[in-house]
């Protein structure tokens, strides 16, 4: 009973400093919400158009390096959009207990084992396709619920 106690202990102690998901993009001092600008807002539930936003906008430049924010598996390549674009790129990563999409970002690899902070990719052009807009990665949970506190 005892070894038990000191297992659930040592997990719950482990998870509790693990603490929230790692910087996710190079450059930056914290995972920063996107503003609103001519396109809209990066907050989570943000109006687009008749649809709800369904993830947030992290700020990162254009060409910044991307990390992964937590220790997982990159699953399989996600796409944000049907047709093809300078950013129609991303991967879904899965671990810890999470299971998310970043879009806007051309991975490294589509498949296999990550550790938070080691380097995703790189942010995709997206002045491209939306000039002037604030550059950032978009991040959604599998589950369409809010990761704003993950951040």
């Amino acid at each position: 009973m005892f070894l038990i106690k000191t297992l659930i202990f040592v997990a719950l102690i482990s998870t509790a400093l693990a603490g929230p998901w790692g910087i996710m993009c190079a450059g930056e001092k914290k995972n920063a919400i996107r503003d609103c600008d001519s396109y809209g807002c990066g907050k989570f539930g943000a109006p687009r158009g008749e649809r709800k936003h369904t993830g947030v906008d992290v700020k990162c430049a254009d060409g910044s390096v991307v990390y992964a924010p937590f220790n997982g598996m990159i699953v399989r390549e996600a796409k944000p959009y049907k047709n093809d674009n300078a950013i129609n790129d991303g991967v879904e990563i899965t671990g810890e207990g999470y299971c998310i999409k970043i879009f806007y970002v051309k991975p490294l690899k589509y498949k296999g084992l990550i550790k938070k902070g080691q380097k995703l990719g790189v942010l995709l052009p997206m002045q491209q396709v939306y000039p002037r807009i604030t550059s950032h990665i978009h991040i959604q949970n599998c589950d369409l619920s809010n990761p704003t506190s993950y951040l």
